[in-house]
């Protein structure tokens, strides 16, 4: 089984509205600290060993913005993840990026470096609805970047966009999808907005405006992204995720198989060995642990195998292809929660939220709708 690295760059040069994410404004001092800090927190992970001699098979680095470190920063992590955890030949190496901060140079530094994936957080490519976001890149910022990545040698690049923006029409979502169509990416990404505690937006919402996403408009938004980008040649292999053949995501795919993951930075998330932990949310916090020589874990959690079990099945219903219907049969004597657990899973069956196909279990398209809802229960 692989195993994946997640590293959390908590930088942007502003904060999106809808943005609930840990980051810091951008400063070169704190940068060159917090580079630091990641280097002593990989060493001290390649130093207890914690992957078990495995290598990796993905790296994510995601954030925040990365693309606002130098390409020298971020060559010299991937140089550290290398030498001292070890990747893979062949591994799949991503690195979000804004548009506004990548160039030319930079993106051909950072091919040769080893990344031969990037991510730009491009939500939409009308202008007003990026005005209304807090984006102060436009669509034509995006549509350049892409141009830049490719000429750099890029060929694996993903577009994340969001659907039910502040003021955003049916048409106006179709026409970014074409847009986004047209500048053919190998990935998409499309995510309904959700309002997140302590976002600007939430406080925009509470004021009156913007109204908040109409779940109606939102479902009939998904309704048009799934046939018009299978028409593209991209398949729809998760609830928001689209790929062209053999372009879907390494590493997402290990959380949703229930796969190891080393997350590294303030406020990532690790599971490992049948252990769930995350770092301090906190960069100073982050700073201080790792000085001390400490790893910079604030919770840890080891799982049961039964909870394991139903994480497996919570996460990986998310995927199209569903679960393998064993994975639905308790593994330990029943008892009244796991009981009460199988008859919960036949409810969501008789209801049609799930299904059976071929010995597999699987979301139903009402269920994709209500995916969230379905995980609560199921956990």
């Amino acid at each position: 089984m692989g195993v994946g690295l997640y590293i959390h760059v908590p930088f942007c040069r502003t904060r999106c509205h809808f943005c609930a994410f840990y980051l810091r404004i951008h400063r070169e001092d704190q940068a060159r600290r917090y580079v630091e800090s990641l280097a002593r927190e990989i060493q001290l992970y390649a130093g207890l060993d914690s992957l078990g001699g495995r290598q990796l098979d993905s790296v994510y680095l995601g954030g925040g913005t990365p693309t606002t470190l130098t390409p020298d920063q971020l060559c010299a992590i991937l140089d550290t993840v290398g030498t001292s955890l070890g990747v893979q030949e062949g591994a799949e190496v991503t690195l979000e990026a804004h548009p506004d901060t990548v160039t030319l140079e930079g993106l051909r530094r950072l091919a040769s470096a080893g990344f031969n994936r990037i991510s730009f957080g491009v939500q939409s490519l009308d202008d007003g609805e990026l005005v209304r976001i807090g984006r102060r890149t436009l669509g034509a910022s995006a549509r350049g970047a892409v141009g830049l990545a490719r000429a750099a040698g890029f060929v694996n690049i993903n577009l994340d966009l969001i659907y039910g923006l502040p003021g955003q029409t049916l048409e106006g979502w179709r026409s970014t999808l074409e847009e986004a169509i047209a500048l053919e990416p190998t990935h998409l990404s499309c995510y309904a907005l959700t309002i997140e505690d302590g976002t600007r937006l939430q406080v925009d919402v509470r004021r009156g405006e913007p109204v908040e996403p109409d779940p109606a408009l939102q479902n009939a938004m998904e309704e048009a992204a799934v046939p018009r980008l299978a028409r593209a040649g991209f398949e729809r292999y998760e609830i928001s995720n689209f790929s062209l053949a053999g372009y879907a995501c390494r590493h997402n795919l290990h959380y949703w198989r229930g796969e190891d993951y080393l997350g590294l930075g303030p406020s990532a998330q690790s599971y490992l060995n049948g252990c769930r932990f995350g770092n301090v949310d906190e960069l100073d916090a982050y700073h201080r642990a790792l000085e001390a020589g400490r790893a910079p874990v604030a919770e840890s959690t080891p799982l049961s195998p039964e909870q394991r079990r139903r994480e497996a099945v919570v996460f990986g219903l998310r995927l199209i292809e569903g679960i393998d219907a064993s994975a639905l049969r308790p593994r330990t004597t029943a008892g009244t929660a796991e009981d009460e657990w199988q008859r919960t899973v036949h409810r969501l069956l008789d209801q049609g939220l799930l299904e059976e196909r071929t010995a597999r279990i699987r979301l139903t398209d009402l269920g994709l709708r209500f995916a969230d809802s379905v995980a609560v229960e199921l956990m």
